[in-house]
């Protein structure tokens, strides 16, 4: 038994060891410092927007002592990361898990730097889901939650699994109470996009809204208790321009159902901006078609 708890702390000594490495100190707030991750040799580092409190006067912190000045590439609030590039020749970026190599019950290491030196905190995957749309309508390949205790200054950083390999970026910013990681291929695809573009494009139509329970015959007729209540439309924006006014109800995006915040928002893709869509709401009592343009999210 002894040989098998030696075996298991060295194990995860050494993952702490090889992926702190690729793990650097983020000074962009003025608390706390927070994490980074290695991205890449030629000096990107990725993190956790909510620890950027500023764009500039931004420090990193590398593994070997150095503190370098850092630029801020992009950043996207919806899926709570940023992109930061240092001049720094040779960073080492940790190994990095496929989409499937994480289950359940797996050992997990979430790992900080929020000092000189790395730390980490151990748990278990405790959740794992599919496709999840966060409250401000950035989307997630999948739901990626554990029970590792989010210590200050670990946001930013990474999650490694017990092979070594990095999971995700933990951040305390996307579910109030709860440690979620931004999975592997989430990151691929927004750092890709905020290096091409400095930012992720989201559709925008210009409306306030909160939940309302639909009237009994037509919740009846749609098959769904609630729809989306406008409460404003802003002046000049596609919604004031279409027609939309306050007391509609939106009910259905492009033949898709709207019963919440998180529906609409996730409907309003980069494809979409710039093109039309079919809303359906509801205005007097009645189910009323219309088209709406949809912009881009200032």
């Amino acid at each position: 038994m002894a040989n098998v708890l030696m075996e298991l702390s060295d194990s995860l000594a050494g993952t702490v060891e090889t992926v702190g490495r690729g793990t650097v100190r983020v000074e962009g707030r003025r608390r706390l410092p927070a994490s980074g991750i290695a991205w890449s040799r030629d000096g990107l580092v990725v993190t956790a927007h909510h620890v950027l409190e500023q764009d500039e006067d931004i420090r990193v912190g590398l593994p070997d002592g150095e503190a370098v000045t850092a630029s801020v590439v992009g950043r996207d609030p919806t899926t709570d990361v940023a992109v930061l590039r240092v001049e720094a020749g040779d960073l080492t970026p940790p190994a990095l898990a496929g989409p499937d190599e994480v289950k359940v019950g797996e050992l997990v290491l979430a790992i900080g730097r929020p000092g000189k030196s790395a730390r980490a905190t151990l748990g278990i995957v405790s959740v794992l889901g599919k496709e999840w749309h966060t409250r401000a309508g950035g989307r997630l390949d999948r739901y990626l939650q554990t029970d590792v205790v989010m210590y200050p200054g670990f946001s930013g950083g990474p999650l490694a699994g017990a092979s070594g390999e990095v999971l995700g970026l933990n951040t305390s910013a996307l579910v109030r109470g709860a440690s979620v990681a931004v999975p592997v291929a989430t990151l691929h695809r927004v750092v890709d996009t905020l290096v091409a573009h400095g930012r992720v494009r989201r559709g925008y139509l210009g409306v306030g809204t909160q939940p309302v329970r639909l009237p009994a015959d037509v919740a009846q007729g749609l098959e769904r208790d609630t729809g989306l209540l406008v409460v404003s439309v802003e002046p000049g924006s596609p919604a004031h321009g279409d027609g939309l006014v306050l007391g509609d109800t939106i009910v259905a995006l492009d033949g898709a159902p709207v019963r919440h915040l998180d529906d609409l928002l996730a409907l309003l893709t980069e494809d979409r901006i710039g093109g039309r869509v079919p809303l359906q709401v509801l205005r007097g009592g009645r189910l009323q078609d219309m088209s709406v343009a949809v912009g881009e999210r200032p």
